[in-house]
């Protein structure tokens, strides 16, 4: 019977909040009553954002909620080199292709073409720079244009065929990666993507089950697809509802989601906190 191996994977870019206590602990519950292991990963790959003293209070927020983890941590940022053996791959199977568009290219397209399928993540992108020749795509690369590397994903579809992956709530998926169009997997700023990273991350850490928020469930057939072109193990997943506030709203950072750090600060301890997820959790 294989292990359970979870992992809880925030990004240092702020405070933990209730919505990561209540992920954090849901990993590691799964993890104890299975008789698993629970690992930690940082993911830090946005330098620009990540910052040193929310890393330290990720540590610090964790063990006093009572977790402990396996150690060395996985920092994201160490990993660079797995990132670009895994783009180096997939560029010899032809599967890359440079993209030049800009964010308002992109939106002017969409725009023009009067409607496109959207996913969480914005707009589906129309597959611009798919088109150009391979002279066209050197002669702007040897001008200095900045790009990213896209997913070509039609083509990838069609060289792993059908594919599938288990949620341990929702049941078997057919995987539909192509629904996302040709993602980024390397960006202009950062030579990676989440995408590419965790899907990395979950092998090389040999996680068994992914528990994440369900709005990342649509990304998973993404990464279903990396994993065929890569020759990764597929995990188990397990999309978990998000915590709201009183009005249904989403908690997260960028909305300012009272912290960890200001609850314990106020008193509350971590008994108070996981009495807080209870009567906020779905169902």
């Amino acid at each position: 019977m294989t292990e359970t191996i979870t992992r809880f994977a925030p990004s240092p870019t702020g405070h933990l909040h209730l919505g990561h206590a209540y992920a954090a602990l849901f990993a590691a519950e799964c993890a104890e009553q299975a008789g698993g292991r629970y690992l930690l990963r940082i993911e830090d790959i946005d330098q620009a954002r990540c910052k040193p003293e929310f890393e330290a209070l990720i540590y610090e927020d964790l063990a006093w909620l009572g977790l402990t983890w396996e150690t060395p941590v996985r920092r994201q940022s160490e990993h660079m080199a797995e990132y670009q053996a895994a783009l180096d791959r997939l560029t010899k199977a032809e599967l890359l292709y440079p993209c030049f568009c800009t964010r308002k290219d992109i939106l002017r397209e969409v725009a023009a073409a009067g409607y496109a399928p959207h996913t969480a993540e914005g707009p589906i992108y129309p597959g611009t720079c798919r088109h150009l020749s391979a002279d066209e795509r050197q002669a702007r690369i040897a001008e200095g244009v900045s790009f990213a590397l896209r997913l070509d994903a039609q083509r990838a579809v069609d060289m792993t065929g059908p594919l599938s992956w288990n949620d341990r709530t929702a049941g078997n998926q057919a995987a539909q990666p192509d629904s996302h169009g040709d993602v980024v997997l390397a960006r202009k700023d950062i030579p990676t993507s989440y995408h590419l990273a965790v899907t990395v991350d979950d092998a090389a850490q040999g996680i068994t089950l992914v528990i994440r928020g369900e709005d990342l469930f649509g990304a998973t057939h993404v990464h279903r697809l990396l994993q065929a072109l890569l020759d990764l193990p597929v995990p188990d997943y397990h999309h978990h509802p998000l915590l709201t506030n009183v009005g249904g709203e989403r908690l997260a950072k960028r909305d300012k989601a009272i912290s960890l750090r200001a609850l314990r600060e106020a008193g509350n301890t971590p008994t108070d906190i996981r009495r807080m997820i209870a009567d906020l959790a779905p169902g």
